[in-house]
């Protein structure tokens, strides 16, 4: 006797028509047809199960703070930091416990269940700090969190930079954080990631830096920070967020740079939707897309994974805690539009982000948690081009969301066919 089992599920590797059976809040089986009860069956219908979405960069202390205390006339992004810097000394505990939870529920009823949040240290009240910390708290049951020390001002150029982010790990913090292309000077820069990188070690902390989020092709602290990596042996526990630089760099050096980061088997989270509404704000046309060569760097065997960064904030007023979204956006601009390449996209929202988290018991295999979604869509093509419904977004094998399904003359059947366009013509 099981506790739940989902039937006739399509599953990511396009196996289709399994079951999945759960028990004590882990899959206990997974096969066509079970011949077995449950104490709750749920007919999936040929819609497609996968494991949770998974954001590994975040800005949580600063979501849905839009128009607090003005507008980001321009959109851009110093525009959006000098914005923040107006609004962190007004914050309060629980403003930002409130807007944060706020937004932990529109996650999980997008079957969103990881999130990693990078947490402003420049303020030497680190009222941020203490705020995600009770947020993480609360949440535990049904959302996991991480949380990044992170530097906004900069590390050295901040006034207490180096004591607040220490502080903040004191505090319980879990990973450490930088931006070295936001220090004064590029020296500075580099001599940022080299003591984040020796800090992480003494501690056994991973690390997660904003790096590179720049246009300037000069901007090449990736290349301290996969070395520093490789120094300390934090091989697998380093994740470079955004590596925006990468988009303007010349191809000769990339040839050298990607094979390092693969040697330090870093983690790369490039943010679709902010880096191509923030990046090339300098160009006349032709404009440069705004994002880090994706498709280059999956081919190296490097682990990319997608964060969607932020949701009504001062640096973007859009967003809807939507992974998928996340993904729909990668696809136009890596140009990836192939049947494997949208396969990988969509592990870049799962199983990739998962392991730059390094989430434990995460998958379909049996003995993961039955943390799972149920798409309305036959396949992970089908659910990045329709961003479909949530059908049930379950925890530890109980549902804790759920979403009526939608009308659609646009969903297509799971087996491979020729479209018809008359199908689905207007009936007049």
């Amino acid at each position: 006797m099981f506790d739940l089992i989902l039937r006739n599920a399509n599953l990511p590797d396009s196996r289709q028509g399994q079951d999945i059976a759960v028990k004590s809040g882990k899959i206990a089986a997974v096969a066509p047809k079970i011949a077995a009860q449950a104490g709750q069956e749920i007919d999936a219908a040929g819609y497609l199960v996968t494991p949770p979405f998974v954001d590994p960069h975040f800005h949580m202390d600063a979501t849905l703070s839009l128009g607090l205390p003005r507008m980001n006339r321009s959109g851009t992004l110093l525009e959006g930091i000098a914005l923040w810097g107006e609004l962190r000394p007004t914050l309060t505990i629980d403003a930002l416990v409130e807007r944060a939870l706020r937004y932990c529920d529109l996650a999980v009823s997008q079957g969103l269940l990881a999130i990693r949040t990078h947490v402003d240290t420049s303020d030497p009240r680190l009222v941020t700090v203490e705020a995600m910390l009770e947020v993480k708290r609360r949440v535990a049951p049904y959302l996991t969190l991480q949380l990044v020390a992170f530097p906004q001002d900069g590390y050295t150029r901040a006034e207490h930079g180096v004591q607040s982010l220490a502080r903040a790990l004191d505090m319980g913090v879990d990973i450490v954080g930088g931006i070295p292309h936001f220090e004064r000077t590029m020296e500075e820069g580099t001599a940022s990631v080299r003591a984040l990188c020796r800090l992480a070690a003494e501690r056994g902390l991973p690390v997660d830096m904003h790096c590179d989020e720049t246009d300037d092709p000069l901007s090449r602290h990736v290349e301290t920070l996969a070395a520093e990596t490789i120094r300390h042996g934090l091989q697998t526990r380093v994740a470079g967020s955004h590596l925006t630089s990468m988009h303007s760099m010349d191809n000769y050096y990339v040839s050298k740079l990607i094979p390092l980061i693969a040697e330090a088997q870093m983690h790369v989270i490039p943010n679709p939707l902010i880096n191509i509404m923030l990046q090339g704000r300098h160009d006349s046309y032709p404009k440069r897309r705004g994002m880090t060569r994706v498709r280059e760097l999956m081919a190296a065997g490097i682990n990319v994974a997608f964060g969607h960064d932020c949701v009504m904030d001062p640096w973007y007023s859009m967003g809807s805690g939507d992974m998928l979204e996340v993904g729909h956006m990668a696809i136009h601009v890596a140009q990836m539009a192939g049947l494997d390449d949208k396969t990988a996209i969509f592990n870049a929202l799962t199983t990739n982000s998962a392991r730059a988290m390094g989430l434990k018991n995460y998958g379909l295999d049996v003995g993961c948690a039955a943390d799972l979604v149920l798409l309305q869509a036959r396949s992970p093509a089908e659910a990045l081009r329709l961003k479909p419904a949530r059908l049930a977004v379950i925890k530890s094998g109980t549902i804790i969301a759920q979403t009526a399904p939608r009308i659609s003359a646009l969903m297509l059947d799971s087996r491979p066919q020729t479209v018809n366009p008359a199908d689905y013509a207007p009936k007049l």
